[in-house]
């Protein structure tokens, strides 16, 4: 079976955003409609080919987490499921196809300016800051940490949201500047509390979420509710317990087989790291579609249901 690729959107409903991976439209001041295409980037150049399943593994895994953490923190999402979001929003009837598997119906919120991202591994920029300085986001860690260690406990670490390049750490200081002290702290209590549940249902699962991210918007009524993609491999690095070793780099469940192969495209001096992008080889994006539905199904114990999407 052929999967439908999609790359790109065009509901009829005002385009809100089109970021990497997602497009965001406004149904009403109330709701928000998110799709997730299968656009893939690596190193902040969005590649021209997309990755079968991306998109609904990235959304279905994010309704998975929000099922598990709902009885302990309010979310945005109203519906996930195809048929109720058409139900709810006729005027994307048309699009069922393409929104099937890939699309979540939310509420709207005031969103603040900051990723929560919590660490609970040292790993990808907070290392290289490491390396360079023995701190991260300018405060200073231990001496004599490896890549890969385990930080216990995890450490937070907000950083600025961007909608191209790469977000930048910043200090809890700056972070209760953007967003003042109490929601600073509010913030702070959340992500914390559900980077360990989840790391630890993910550990039950022979899977190390090595860091995270969350975002999180303000309701009408005044609630802090969690909101975008939950603890997905693409906010989050996902590695598999049974082949950690700290000291090294480390394999994921994510685009790996990606980046490895841009990696040596660099290497080789036959890419230069910015757009346009090199032609992807057909084998590295099954890869990289096959790492995606692995994590999945890892993840919730049961393979992705590829049957209800086109």
């Amino acid at each position: 079976m052929t999967p439908m690729l999609v790359g790109s959107t065009n509901l009829p409903l005002p385009l809100i955003r089109r970021g990497k991976v997602r497009d965001v439209y406004a149904v009403d001041d109330q709701r928000l409609l998110m799709v997730a295409s299968d656009r893939v980037s690596a190193f902040d150049v969005v590649m021209r080919e997309l990755v079968p399943y991306k998109g609904a593994v990235l959304t279905s895994i994010t309704a998975w987490w929000l099922r598990q953490f709902e009885s302990e923190v309010a979310h945005h999402l109203i519906a996930s499921d195809v048929e109720a979001i058409v139900a709810a929003v006729p005027a994307v009837q048309m699009h069922r196809d393409e929104l099937a598997g890939r699309a979540m119906l939310c509420r709207r919120t005031e969103v603040f300016p900051v990723e929560c991202v919590v660490r609970g591994y040292l790993s990808g920029s907070a290392w290289k800051e490491y390396q360079a300085s023995g701190t991260l986001a300018g405060e200073r860690l231990p001496t004599g940490l490896r890549e890969s260690d385990r930080l216990d406990p995890p450490i937070f670490s907000p950083a600025t949201k961007a909608e191209t390049g790469h977000d930048e750490n910043i200090t809890v200081a700056a972070m209760r500047g953007a967003v003042g002290a109490e929601a600073a702290a509010e913030l702070e209590r959340l992500a914390r509390h559900l980077y360990g549940r989840g790391r630890d249902i993910a550990a039950q699962r022979g899977i190390i979420i090595a860091d995270t991210k969350f975002e999180f918007g303000r309701a009408p009524d005044g609630r802090i509710l969690l909101i975008d993609e939950t603890m997905t491999p693409d906010s989050s690095r996902f590695w598999p317990a049974d082949r950690y070793a700290p000291g090294r780099g480390q394999p994921s469940f994510d685009k790996q087989p990606l980046r490895d192969w841009l990696d040596a495209e660099r290497r080789a001096g036959r890419w230069d790291g910015n757009y346009p992008p090199p032609t992807l080889p057909d084998e590295v994006v099954a890869a990289t579609s096959a790492r995606y539905l692995e994590a999945y199904e890892r993840l919730t114990g049961t393979p992705l249901d590829l049957t209800r999407l086109p």
